[in-house]
């Protein structure tokens, strides 16, 4: 027995024990022969040792499965049997091996669950400031006690999100030198993080400190890498009662900081290219219409996708520098949809903006206007109206000039809807275009109103597939004579969006121009030159 491979200790039905081999004496120093089984062996081993005690311990017998416990800093599986005479043989298997392979089989299991649902919440959000906050939140409940994420500075600011365990994050701006805190200044430039045991604790200033947190036992401080540069940094609190970092959970928190500073600077790229966008698109964006010198304008756009705002639609009122002088009303169409053909109208109501001198002569605005179309390295082409309006008297002259553009049409007060006698070739597609001006005269409660064909040409109706069409538009003005221009506007785009539904439709513009059936002159703000009102 005694020079058995294992840990083994044999009792008398008393639970004495009677025998022991030199391993179980190395292992147990007190379980000697003679000595308490349960006096001398851990808690977990009594408890089994116990358990086999019952009623039935006049038979032979093992145990259904093996007790496990630690015995200093191993680990071990005890096997017993039972003799017919109430003896008990225990043997223990050195089980640690099998014990630290499975632990780091469920922590690493922890971790790549850890790491997935960290993704998917990092990742559904471009929103750098819900990025900064879900970051602190998750290293908080996870890695450590207290977490903070760092961005670049703003001029003499950091801001800064900080989170407690079970605590929501919250924002501030630091007025501090990272460089004063150690690892802190390299790690938002991007430099490898310094390892935790080189940073101490009590140099951590006050605003990295949570309120009530006590004092700080371990740091860890890692970049956030993002795409070229640094999108911030990471730093974990431990209290002193928390056990300090180990170099493994530092490795894991850089792993889990890369997908942290991937998002966090995903969504700063996104919010840059949203303010780009943002600056684009105001310029790109037809403007608002009002009254200018006795003539009332009004405009509306819808773009052909709905999560769209600009298109290949465009329209512009341009007023006349010197007061009772024509104001010039430009609407076109440019071949295609989206943001290409957006860019190309940008191009074109830039052009246009700079031949305002010559808006007295729309045949020369044109033909400049394709020159520079048909010299450029786009492939599109546009149709486009211009129209000059003036207030005279009670009445607005108006002269219309289309290239290749649906003609405007004309609403009198009595209901009648009249095309204008204009045509024109479109600019861009050959080196001349001509084109032939009209000239109208609107009374009192009379529009003028120009569209892009995305309205006659949607196509929808009870079976889908209908357009608009000419004539249908036609019939809707009828019913609009006397109507204000805001009103014909507001119509037009009604009926019309009614009709696609939810079907696919062309980019849609109209602008009215109406004769206002009162009249007066007046100042606007104390700022723009005095102007009809109704």
């Amino acid at each position: 027995m005694s020079h058995a491979p294992y840990p083994v200790l044999v009792t008398d039905a008393e639970g004495v024990i009677v025998l022991r081999s030199d391993a179980a004496g190395a292992l147990l120093p007190r379980a000697r022969p003679g000595a308490v089984f349960t006096d001398v062996v851990p808690n977990w081993l009594c408890a089994a040792h116990d358990a086999l005690r019952g009623p039935d311990r006049g038979a032979d017998r093992t145990a259904d499965r093996p007790a496990s416990g630690a015995i200093g800093e191993l680990s071990f599986e005890a096997h017993t049997g039972v003799r017919a005479d109430g003896t008990v043989v225990w043997w223990l298997v050195d089980d640690t091996d099998h014990r630290l392979v499975r632990e780091a089989l469920h922590m690493e299991r922890e971790r790549t669950e850890f790491l997935a649902k960290s993704s998917n919440l990092l990742l559904s959000s471009l929103n750098l400031e819900r990025c900064m906050g879900v970051t602190a939140q998750l290293a908080a409940e996870y890695l450590s006690d207290a977490a903070l994420v760092i961005a670049p500075s703003r001029g003499a600011r950091l801001p800064v999100t900080t989170c407690l365990r079970g605590e929501s994050p919250v924002r501030s701006q630091e007025s501090a030198d990272p460089d004063d805190v150690p690892g802190l200044g390299e790690a938002l430039r991007g430099f490898p993080p310094v390892p935790s045991r080189w940073i101490d604790p009590s140099v951590a200033p006050d605003w990295m400190v949570p309120e009530d947190f006590g004092p700080v036992g371990s740091i860890v401080i890692t970049p956030l890498p993002g795409h070229g540069v640094a999108a911030g940094a990471l730093v974990l609190l431990r209290r002193s009662s928390t056990a300090a970092f180990t170099d493994g959970e530092e490795v894991f928190a850089r792993l889990f900081a890369t997908r942290a500073g991937a998002a966090m600077s995903a969504a700063r790229l996104y919010a840059e290219q949203t303010s780009i966008t943002e600056v684009l698109m105001r310029e790109l964006l037809p403007p608002s219409l009002h009254q200018i010198s006795g003539v009332d304008f009004a405009g509306g756009y819808r773009p052909s996708e709905d999560h769209e705002r600009i298109g290949g639609d465009f329209y512009d009122v341009h007023p006349a520098a010197v007061e009772g002088e024509a104001s010039l009303v430009t609407l076109g169409d440019v071949c295609g949809k989206g943001l290409e053909a957006a860019v190309l109208t940008g191009k074109i109501r830039n052009t246009l903006h700079a031949l305002l001198p010559l808006a007295d002569d729309h045949q020369r605005m044109i033909s400049l206007l394709n020159t520079a179309l048909v010299n450029s390295h786009h492939t599109r082409f546009a149709t486009l109206v211009l129209a000059s309006a003036v207030r005279e008297g009670s009445a607005v002259n108006l002269r219309l000039t289309s290239a290749g553009h649906p003609a405007p049409l004309i609403v009198r007060t009595n209901g009648a809807v009249e095309e204008a006698e204009t045509r024109g070739t479109l600019v861009g597609a050959i080196p001349d275009a001509q084109a032939r001006t009209a000239s109208v005269t609107l009374a009192p409660g009379e529009s003028c109103v120009l569209y892009t064909d995305g309205i006659t040409e949607a196509k929808g109706g009870p079976m889908g597939g209908d357009e608009f069409g000419e004539k249908r538009l036609q019939r809707v003005l009828t019913e609009c004579a006397g109507m204000p221009s805001e009103g014909i506007v507001e119509r037009v785009q009604m009926l019309a969006s009614q009709w696609v539904g939810k079907g696919r439709h062309d980019d849609m513009a109209v602008v009215v121009i109406s004769a206002p059936r009162t009249q007066h002159l007046s100042a606007v703000n104390g700022r723009t030159r005095g102007r009809y009102t109704g």
